[in-house]
Order: structure tokens, then C-alpha cells, then sequence
């Protein structure tokens, strides 16, 4: 009796062991339905924004069902680039008009989306109150940058040609008159002032050559930046 339970022992341990495969194979498939499921969740959020909450919640479900931590702070990510990228796409378009695409540069690149615009756009000559037209073209982008908490940077450049008579000392003073102004207007259209900065590089920065007109005409600028999440 003892020596046919031991054979019965050692038959059933030796398919045991031989049947370890299916346990590996069972793990697999799992984890290739959770890499399609994930795929196919970013596939709806790409194609349909209105469900990117859905994808979200259900990415979230899928880490708690196999034992993992739903990770908060990655998602949260996740939509704040979506909408910074939902708020880029919408101020190209918006520049791209027949009125603003000749009065504003639009660059970008992973850190920041960044808006340039000339001298002659915002102000006259020497000045730093705003003109009246500029507000028109101010006032689409402000509208666009206050639909997301981000902080925004606001730059003011000149050339190198000495000021004088004007109520401005220097043009240091000048451009960070120029950028406060800038900053004050897109504070009344919404924007939060916690995310507003100003700064006046005066003719620090240039972009052109100060020897030509044109070139100074490039330089004698503002650049409102986007900040993108880290």
C-alpha cells in the first residue's frame, strides 16, 4: 500500500512539474490583454477627447484589478498635457488668420509655446501704453492661455538705440514698462496674476542685427511664453 501511494506521489509530481509551462503562459496572456486594453484606451482618448476621463478611470481600474497602485499624480500629467496641447493647436489656428498671422509668431517647442509680436503691433514708438489695435490682437490670446493654470512669461525686448527726451531713462526701463503693461492686460481679460511674470531684458537679447533697420525692428519685441508641465 505504502510503496503504490509513493508511485501515485511521484506520478502526480512529475505532472506537476509538467504542466509549470501553463502557469507562465497563463501570466503572459494577461499581461498582453492589459498592453492591448491600454493600447486601445489611448487609441479612443486620441480620437475622442470627450472620453479621455473614461480612459483615465479605466487605465486606473485595470493597475488596482492585477495588484498595481493607481498612479494619481501620472494621470493628472496626462491631462494637463493634453490640454496644453488642445490650447497650442487652438492658438496656431487662431494666428493663423489673414488679420494676425503677419503680426505674430507662433514657436514651440517642449518646454513652452512661445507668441512673438512686434513693437509696431502693441506699441508706438518710446511708449508703453498699449494701442488701441492691440488689444484686438491681445485679447484672442489671453482668452486661449487662461482656459489652463499654467504660469506665463512675459519678455520685453528693444533695440540698442539710446532713448532720449522720452520718459524713460533707459531701455531697460522701457521693455520692462512694456512687459508690465502687457502683463496688467491679460490680468483683466482672466488670467490668474499667481501665474503672470514679467521681465525686461531691454537690448540684452537680440534676435537681429542692430546695424540694420529691419534688424532692430526684430529685436524691439514682446514674447509672451506658455509653460509647459515638467
Amino acid at each position: 500500500m505504502t510503496v503504490r501511494r509513493e508511485r501515485r506521489d511521484d506520478v502526480e509530481n512529475h505532472l506537476n512539474k509538467g504542466a509549470l509551462w501553463a502557469v507562465t503562459y497563463g501570466d503572459l496572456m494577461s499581461y498582453l490583454m492589459i498592453f492591448f486594453l491600454v493600447l486601445f484606451s489611448f487609441s479612443v482618448a486620441k480620437n475622442d477627447k470627450s472620453k479621455s476621463r473614461k480612459y483615465e478611470e479605466s487605465l486606473g481600474n485595470i493597475q488596482k484589478a492585477f495588484g498595481g497602485k493607481a498612479d494619481s499624480a501620472g494621470l493628472e500629467r496626462a491631462k494637463a498635457r493634453e490640454q496644453e496641447a488642445q490650447v497650442e493647436s487652438n492658438l496656431k489656428e487662431s494666428m493663423q488668420t489673414e488679420e494676425l498671422a503677419k503680426l505674430v509668431q507662433v514657436q514651440s517647442n517642449e518646454r513652452k509655446v512661445k507668441l512673438v509680436l512686434t513693437e509696431g503691433v502693441l506699441f508706438a514708438s518710446g511708449k508703453a501704453e498699449l494701442k488701441e489695435p492691440a488689444r484686438r490682437v491681445l485679447a484672442p490670446i489671453a482668452a486661449e492661455l487662461k482656459k489652463i493654470p499654467n504660469d506665463v512669461i512675459i519678455e520685453g525686448h528693444t533695440d540698442n538705440l539710446p532713448i532720449r527726451n522720452g520718459k524713460y531713462s533707459s531701455n531697460w526701463e522701457l521693455s520692462m514698462a512694456r512687459a508690465y503693461t502687457v502683463l496688467r492686460f491679460m490680468e483683466e481679460q482672466g488670467l490668474s496674476s499667481r501665474h503672470l511674470a514679467g521681465i525686461g531684458y531691454g537690448d540684452n537679447r537680440p534676435v537681429g542685427d542692430n546695424v540694420t533697420p529691419e534688424g532692430r525692428a526684430r529685436n524691439r519685441r514682446i514674447e509672451i511664453s506658455l509653460l509647459k508641465t515638467d
